[in-house]
């Protein structure tokens, strides 16, 4: 199968441990908000909790992948350790003068799930141009239904609570313990009747054929649903947010974009989604073309800063900029189609790595000592000068999409199967006061869909009302981490 090109690495700065511990610590912040004052670095700075260094030069290359993790237990499962040269060592030493040691390099191995480091170094894609499952660490070692690095943030937070003695509760949504994001790629509107017209072509039924043209002609469309789809969800005292593509031609490579004119038909649908968010879908290509991005968010009647690239389109090396450049408030595209879970081994909104941004005004300094402030954005190194690589945007992982439990080039899930194979990840994320982002296109919500269709939507909405999930929009999840 071919393969889309990647773009260069020419501009990517080599990432000092000064900038993946101050990284790592800002989202260890965000996911526990009442984290005491401490300080936390590798041995030989005197800290409070003292992480074992271990990354022996792997982050000076731009290699993609590191040396296979050791697996420990943690929590009641076994979850694998990277950057662990010395497993029969004990994970948390629980010292009784106040202090704590971790054997593991755990601030190393957080940054590199954290921040992509394998897809942004790695050179494979697929042919829509994304990172591809089959290449990923997850697929490698089977853990991309787990949070790997909420995992190793509960052996920072364990720590911390016996060098403090303070509790350190993860985040809450509303008083809810996880929160949920329901959004709707809005791909088609008219072209339900399509498949069931070529059917019946192919099989010579010429009164089934005229039926669905009759159809077509004189009902609405299937998939022209909006109102019924922004109802449904609304049942669970839940608002949808719908991603609108502004393109309708294909992409060069003849896949298609949106099936519909959105400034033609938005004074009709503007009236009838007047309660709900709306977004950017971006089309086929913008990921990697910033004056098509542009375009594209320009012809968006509402101006918002939300967007998910359509497909899924993802380059790492570059479409991070973009969305700085053009301020957007949260992306919500990183998620494999090819797999429910986590991409970046994470169960909470996140600030994309930086890859680019020089952090340092100066030579970066030697001390590699932390303190995490009492401010939600205090994060200090002795003697530097530097800021957290990070970009502007939150990113709100997607970790569930329709299409992925049954396409086939995808799971294959019967109907049946779908919330079986869900629901241990849903356990991750409410275990960890994460978010669960849905996306369910509003094709999907047509009744003659038995596999990715409605019943299994209700079915995951039940869920996940049973609970207690917060039910927010990504802009007020995006409010809320930044409190």
């Amino acid at each position: 199968m071919p393969t889309a090109p990647t773009w260069p690495l020419s501009y990517a700065v080599p990432t000092s441990d000064e900038a993946r511990i101050a990284y790592v610590l800002r989202h260890l912040r965000m996911a526990y908000p009442t984290l005491p004052d401490i300080r936390i670095g590798y041995a030989g700075t005197h800290p409070q909790l003292v992480v074992q260094e271990a990354s022996n030069g792997f982050f000076e290359q731009q290699q993609p992948y590191p040396i296979a993790p050791n697996y420990r237990k943690w929590l009641g499962r076994q979850i694998p350790f990277f950057f662990d040269p010395h497993p029969e060592k004990p994970l948390l030493e629980l010292l009784p003068d106040g202090r704590a040691v971790i054997h593991a390099d755990i601030i190393s191995a957080a940054f590199y799930l954290l921040s992509g480091w394998q897809e942004y170094y790695s050179e494979e894609r697929d042919l829509h141009g994304r990172f591809p499952y089959a290449a990923s660490v997850q697929k490698q070692y089977d853990f991309v239904t787990i949070p790997v690095v909420n995992y190793y943030f509960d052996v920072l937070k364990i720590a911390v609570e016996h060098v403090t003695g303070h509790s350190v509760p993860p985040r809450r949504w509303s008083g809810a313990p996880f929160a949920a994001c329901i959004t709707h790629d809005v791909d088609n509107l008219y072209s339900a009747w399509k498949a069931p017209a070529k059917a019946a072509l192919q099989r010579r039924d010429w009164l089934g054929f005229g039926r669905q043209l009759w159809r077509h002609f004189t009902q609405k469309d299937a998939w022209n649903n909006l109102e019924e789809v922004q109802q449904a969800v609304a049942s669970y005292g839940a608002k949808s947010t719908f991603f609108f593509l502004t393109e309708h031609r294909k992409a060069p490579d003849g896949t298609p974009n949106a099936d519909y004119r959105l400034p033609r038909i938005w004074p009709r649908l503007a009236a009838r989604l007047h309660n709900a968010e709306i977004g950017l879908h971006a089309s086929l290509g913008t990921a990697t073309h910033a004056g098509r991005l542009s375009l594209d968010w320009q012809q968006l009647p509402p101006r918002t800063g939300a967007i998910r690239f359509h497909y899924l389109s993802w380059e790492p090396r570059i479409t991070p900029t973009f969305l700085s450049t053009y301020n957007f408030d949260y992306d919500s595209t990183l998620g494999f189609a090819e797999h429910f879970g986590f991409r970046n081994s994470y169960c909470l909104p996140f600030y994309p790595f930086n890859f680019t941004a020089d952090s340092f005004e100066h030579d970066p300094p030697q001390i590699k000592l932390f303190s995490v402030g009492s401010q939600p954005h205090d994060y200090t190194t002795l003697n530097s000068k530097n800021s957290i690589q990070t970009s502007r945007f939150l990113e709100i992982p997607l970790n569930v999409m329709d299409t992925t439990l049954h396409h086939p080039r995808y799971l294959q899930l019967a109907p049946d199967e779908v919330l079986p194979a869900l629901l241990p990840m849903l356990l991750e994320i409410e275990m960890f006061g994460g978010v669960c982002t849905v996306l369910w296109h509003n094709q999907n919500f047509d009744p003659a869909n038995t596999y990715n269709g409605p019943r299994q939507f209700h079915d995951l909405m039940r869920y996940l009302r049973s609970r207690n999930a917060a039910f927010l929009t990504g802009t007020e999840v995006s409010s809320e981490m930044k409190k």
